[in-house]
């Protein structure tokens, strides 16, 4: 039973890894390419070390895939913030489809004019 459980892990894992995939080749600036990095593909890192924790015959194999993963979790969110953070600060735009930029520090106002 175990193994067509790592087997599913291992196959969402991939799926998620290749959408972070996708969105690095896809997005139209650097910060929605750095989150789609982050999220999916911690997402699809994690469950495919967990799907390894739970095939391996080794206890401290099992204990290392946990490790990463909370390692994974435990790390992204912090350096993509971080590389955000940086990018913004150097001037890298955001894209012209953006609807706020929340770190100009201007008030957006989310209403409609109706003429």
């Amino acid at each position: 039973m175990t193994d067509y459980i790592a087997g599913i892990l291992l196959i969402v894992g991939a799926f998620f890894t290749f959408a972070a995939a996708i969105g690095l080749l896809r997005l139209p600036d650097v910060y929605s390419r750095m989150h789609a990095a982050s999220k999916a593909g911690t997402m699809g890192s994690g469950l495919m070390l967990i799907a390894l924790a739970l095939n391996a015959d080794d206890f401290g194999t099992a204990t290392r895939a946990i490790a990463g993963v909370v390692f994974f979790l435990l790390t992204a969110p912090i350096s993509a913030h971080l590389l955000a953070m940086a990018s913004y600060k150097v001037g890298y735009k955001l894209w012209e489809g953006s609807v706020v930029d929340e770190m100009s520090g201007e008030t957006a106002s989310h209403e409609v004019d109706d003429e």
